[in-house]
């Protein structure tokens, strides 16, 4: 069944014209009047089966039917604070960030990034990743979707993330990927599954070449752990796609 998410508060019966984004989606693939679609809206934890009413030239109108409460979230809300990879390596850290669970995707601006924008290019591009991971949440059933925030420089997201202040709130658990001699096995800093508080995880990871070593010391100072991922060198996109990953594939926690 065609899944489309749609900003919108939904009530069972409610008849709604579609966004013209999604009414496009709709008439490519020639739907018709009574035909059965699935609709969710990133915050109540549903999915609605809905069906098409009408289908005009260029909109589309849909009748709510009933909701189902989905969970196919990662045991911890994940925020991945990143130095933006450049080209279309994001896009695709982004997409895939999306299918793997992450709940927020902070792009950030590091000594060694390459990709640097600000302003009205900034937000334009924040636009496209929020697409990419709506679109991403779509295709693998997720119900909610992942915010990507405007691109910060690093250090005053540090000091904000420090204070306890965004993201993910005071206890949090907050690591930097890091291979540093230092550094601790990600499995001993997350803990098994027993583990139950806190369930809110900030991942930093750098962008190409990496974080700068007092990037990653003023990390430190602010309450971040040093972990490490194995010895291997993981790209900029791969990187925190393999701590989600990680922490999809774990026991339930107790008490979730």
């Amino acid at each position: 069944m065609p899944r489309f998410f749609v900003d919108h508060d939904f009530v069972a019966g409610l008849a709604m014209p579609l966004p013209a984004t999604v009414a496009r989606h709709v008439q490519v693939l020639r739907l018709q009047p009574g035909a059965a679609v699935t609709l969710f809206n990133g915050r109540d934890g549903a999915e609605w089966r809905a069906s098409v009413l009408r289908m005009g030239k260029s909109e589309v109108e849909v009748q709510l039917e009933s909701a189902a409460a989905i969970d196919r979230e990662l045991p911890w809300q994940v925020t991945l604070a990143i130095g933006a990879p450049a080209n279309d390596r994001m896009d695709a850290l982004v997409e895939k960030a999306g299918e793997l669970g992450a709940a927020g995707i902070q792009p950030l601006i590091c000594e060694r990034s390459v990709l640097r924008l600000v302003g009205d290019r900034a937000e334009a591009k924040r636009r496209h990743w929020q697409g990419v991971a709506t679109a991403a949440s779509e295709q693998c059933g997720r119900v909610r979707v992942t915010a990507v925030a405007a691109m910060r420089p690093l250090a005053p997201w540090l000091h904000e993330a420090g204070l306890g202040e965004e993201p993910g709130g005071a206890n949090a658990l907050r690591i930097v990927l890091s291979f540093d001699a230092r550094a601790l096995p990600l499995a001993d800093v997350i803990g098994g599954p027993e583990t139950t508080a806190p369930r809110r995880l900030v991942v930093l990871s750098g962008p190409e070449g990496g974080l700068a070593p007092g990037e990653e010391d003023a990390a430190v100072a602010y309450g971040f752990v040093r972990t490490g991922l194995g010895p291997r060198v993981l790209r900029a996109d791969t990187a925190p796609l393999a701590v989600l990953a990680w922490l999809g594939l774990q026991p339930t926690p107790a008490g979730s």
